[in-house]
């Protein structure tokens, strides 16, 4: 039997060097309005992840056009991964509806962009751990 624990380690080792952009996994918290600043804020919301490394990358070439409520809404899928050590504060697996936030990122059109978790994927064999969303802007 072939011991793949070297190789995975380099795989991990270079797909981290790829990390290039910040973000961070939050689970959103209720939304509350502000009267003070005219806002809706989320003062329940935790953070799962970060700020840290990740890479944000689409993972179709094609965005879907898609109604929501009475608004077209534009729905980008991306692939997030984050180094495969990484685990959630707390143990929390995160779960849809969860959001990835850019803070930083080589691409300025990243930047600021939140994108909702659609799925995670898990693998023992695996080089990065792997989270789907989609931009709903």
């Amino acid at each position: 039997m072939i011991d793949i624990a070297p190789l995975l380690a380099r795989g991990r080792a270079a797909h981290e060097a790829l990390m290039v952009d910040t973000v961070r996994l939050v689970r959103p918290g209720a939304e509350v309005y502000d009267p003070v600043t005219g806002a809706t804020v989320q003062p329940d919301s935790r953070v799962l992840y970060g700020p840290g490394p990740g890479r944000v990358r689409p993972a179709a070439a094609l965005a879907e056009d898609v109604q929501a409520g009475q608004r077209a809404v534009v729905l980008g899928r991306y692939e997030v991964a984050l180094p495969w050590a990484a685990l959630p504060v707390g143990g929390e697996r995160p779960v849809p509806g969860d959001q990835v936030l850019v803070d930083a990122s080589p691409d300025v059109r990243l930047v600021g962009r939140t994108l909702w978790v659609t799925s995670v994927s898990e693998s023992s064999t695996a080089t990065a751990w792997r989270i789907s969303a989609e931009d709903r802007s």
